[in-house]
């Protein structure tokens, strides 16, 4: 009787944990909330519940946030029963395999939610496709796969850009290793020009100092003459000052013509100290008037980050052209390929500027200016409605780079090319840079950064970037 009643006892204890078990964690109701829908759940179980789907997680019925009370009843009875048992929350279903919510086998899979059922289940996804558990771990596995195959790709691609970093690395090193010696070389070419400058000025300097010591001491080797001479002849007057009374009177006529001195007056000329305004008067700004003959001075440079990969330049980045191979460079974003184009190094967005090209006897060649946004990794039609305002020699004709393709009329092949670029006014003009003759201009309202751009073509003579004047302005 009394293991009756024990037995008894215990259903009744199941039951009511079960009616006390959370259907999402399957455990004793913590802070439990009520829905309109007449089920509770976990606060906590409830809010991860809504982060995906606005729905009751037991019987799917839409509902407004908010709408969830709390289940006071509930909550003490939970707490009543955790206080009277030896239930400890948290507690874990048995068996992975088990529907948390109805506490039955998992069977079945849908492929919409994309999550395992059991019969219990099927009612709450009637219009979905379901499958068994093997043929929707089949499915899964498959598209699974599919990312498998992706992230695999994406590996390679991504070992293949680490490959390319790796080279860019180096490539920097190069460039950095090239550039200090060109630095090197051309601060150490003008020290030599400085050391030769500073010894052109010293020796002036020790010329004049020379030359006016000499000139003072052949005026005081003249003036100690005069003082023998002088002091020998007051020397004798004194003498003959001393004789007696007539005597003195009877060669009086002879002393006083004697006594004379026809010699002039020792005293420094004019001139005599050394020109110090000639030899350290604003001496910086000499030296640095001077420099102008070993500087060269060009309007515009070209860049090597934007240059072809079939394109040479030379060091000093003055002159452009075909590389005999392909140069092994980063395949960096701002250079073109497989356009064989170049860029100089400094854009504009306003202002006049000017420089000369020369492209001598190329049979064909491409210059002007170009908006910065210019595609750089695919082949495009070079003419104004891409952003290049340009003008271009091919197969002899001299072209205008507009959409028409207008042929200019040029009496004698121009070896220089000249390009005006005047951004405000939104022109760009070329001419005959050899005669000063007008070729052509285009017009535009510029609205973003302007760079020079140079297509010398596939021909090994370089097309050269003429160096521009100089001229020192004081006031």
């Amino acid at each position: 009787m009394a293991d009756s009643m024990e037995e008894e006892m215990t259903e009744e204890r199941e039951r009511l944990q079960l009616d006390l078990t959370c259907p999402v964690c399957q455990s004793i109701f913590d802070d439990p909330v009520l829905l309109p829908c007449t089920h509770s759940f976990c606060r906590d179980c409830l809010r991860r519940s809504l982060r995906v789907k606005k729905c009751c997680p037991l019987c799917r019925k839409d509902f407004k946030e908010g709408q969830d009370i709390s289940n006071r009843a509930l909550r003490d009875t939970c707490e009543t029963f955790l206080k009277t048992s030896n239930w400890r929350p948290n507690q874990q279903p048995a068996s992975n395999d088990i529907c948390k919510i109805h506490l039955k086998p998992v069977e079945l899979y849908c492929e919409k939610d994309e999550e395992p059922l059991c019969v219990e289940c099927v009612a709450l996804h009637n219009t979905h496709r379901l499958w068994s558990v093997r043929d929707g771990a089949a499915i899964c596995k498959k598209e699974l796969g599919y990312r498998v195959q992706i992230f695999e790709k994406k590996v390679d691609s991504y070992k293949k850009t680490s490959s390319k970093i790796s080279k860019a690395v180096d490539y920097i090193k190069q460039q950095a290793q090239q550039a200090e010696e060109q630095i090197k070389a051309e601060f150490e070419r003008l020290r030599q020009v400085l050391i030769t400058e500073e010894a052109l000025r010293l020796r002036a300097l020790g010329s004049e100092e020379e030359e006016k010591i000499a000139a003072l001491q052949e005026l005081n080797d003249k003036t100690t003459k005069d003082i023998a001479a002088l002091k020998e002849l007051t020397d004798s007057l004194k003498k003959e000052m001393g004789n007696e009374d007539l005597p003195l009177l009877r060669n009086f006529k002879e002393l006083k013509s004697k006594a004379r001195w026809g010699g002039e007056d020792p005293r420094l000329g004019e001139g005599c100290l050394l020109d110090m305004g000639k030899h350290v008067g604003a001496l910086s700004f000499k030296i640095w008037k001077n420099m102008q003959a070993h500087v060269k001075y060009n309007p515009v440079v070209l860049d090597p980050n934007t240059a072809s990969p079939w394109l040479a330049l030379s060091a000093d980045l003055t002159s452009v052209k075909e590389s005999s191979e392909r140069l092994t460079v980063p395949d960096n974003p701002e250079r073109f390929d497989p356009c064989v184009f170049v860029l100089g190094a400094e854009g504009y967005t306003s202002g006049k500027h000017k420089w000369d090209i020369s492209v001598g006897d190329h049979p064909k060649w491409v210059v002007g200016v170009c908006k910065e946004s210019v595609p750089r990794k695919k082949k495009f039609t070079v003419n104004t409605s891409r952003g290049v305002w340009a003008i271009g020699l091919s197969k002899g004709v001299y072209t205008a780079l507009t959409p028409e393709r207008t042929e200019l009329q040029v009496q004698q092949r121009p070896e220089v090319i000249r390009v005006k670029l005047n951004i405000d006014k939104g022109e760009v003009s070329f001419w005959d840079g050899g005669t000063a003759k007008h070729l052509v201009t285009l017009t535009h309202k510029f609205d973003e950064r302007i760079y020079p751009i140079f297509g010398p073509g596939l021909h090994n003579t370089p097309m050269i970037l003429a160096s521009g004047k100089m001229a020192v302005h004081t006031s």
